[in-house]
């Protein structure tokens, strides 16, 4: 069993890709279904958490490098909080991305999950980046969206993922050595991508194998 993590720039086609390569492997993909795991574990809506993210550059102080804190493992799982603050999403989200991972056969997008499963031995990760002109135009033809609101949405969250991860004490997210694969989307087509990625994988479990 594999997991693939996916980081990207935003519009460098993270989840097209990834939907891709989940599709020909025969694997789930997680992203979405991230969000309703935490939710559930949590007690709070899948809404809550979707706007709680989008405001994670501003929200969040801390990061996954101490991974689940003693504090969270004295909870019981069980327990019915209905309240959702830093501490306890990245709890959740450590404990969430780990099951997936334990799963297998999984892409998982995002999420900092090539820190959360950096050390995992059936982990795959991959880096998509491309230029900013390149990310507008795949906005603009993916979802059908203006120029100027494609060239907002993507500034804005170049601006959120930078905040983010320096307040999270991560400045080598977009160090190549932290993944098996760095993918230049602007020089690749998504079909050759998706290839490339399937390849690496396969690759990977046959030397496991052997």
């Amino acid at each position: 069993m594999a997991v693939i993590t996916i980081s990207r720039q935003f519009g460098a086609g993270g989840i097209t890709l990834g939907k891709m390569i989940a599709e020909k492997m025969g694997y789930t993909f997680a992203d979405s279904d991230i969000i309703q795991r935490v939710a559930k574990e949590a007690n709070v809506s899948t809404e809550w958490i979707e706007s709680f993210e989008k405001e994670a550059g501003s929200k969040l102080s801390r990061f996954i490098s101490s991974m689940v804190s003693k504090r969270w493992l004295d909870r019981v799982l069980s327990d019915e909080r209905g309240y959702l603050d830093e501490q306890i999403y990245l709890d959740y989200l450590v404990l969430i991305v780990a099951q997936f991972a334990d799963e297998g056969d999984v892409v998982i997008l995002g999420r900092g999950s090539q820190y959360i499963l950096n050390d995992h031995p059936d982990a795959v990760h991959i880096l998509l980046v491309d230029q900013f002109e390149n990310r507008v135009k795949f906005m603009m033809k993916q979802y059908d969206m203006p120029q100027k609101k494609a060239e907002r949405m993507v500034a804005n969250e170049d601006r959120r993922r930078l905040s983010l991860f320096k307040r999270l004490g991560k400045s080598d997210y977009d160090n190549p050595q932290l993944y098996h694969l760095v993918l230049n989307m602007g020089r690749l087509d998504l079909d050759t991508a998706r290839d490339m990625v399937c390849e690496l994988v396969a690759s990977q479990l046959k030397e496991e194998v052997a």
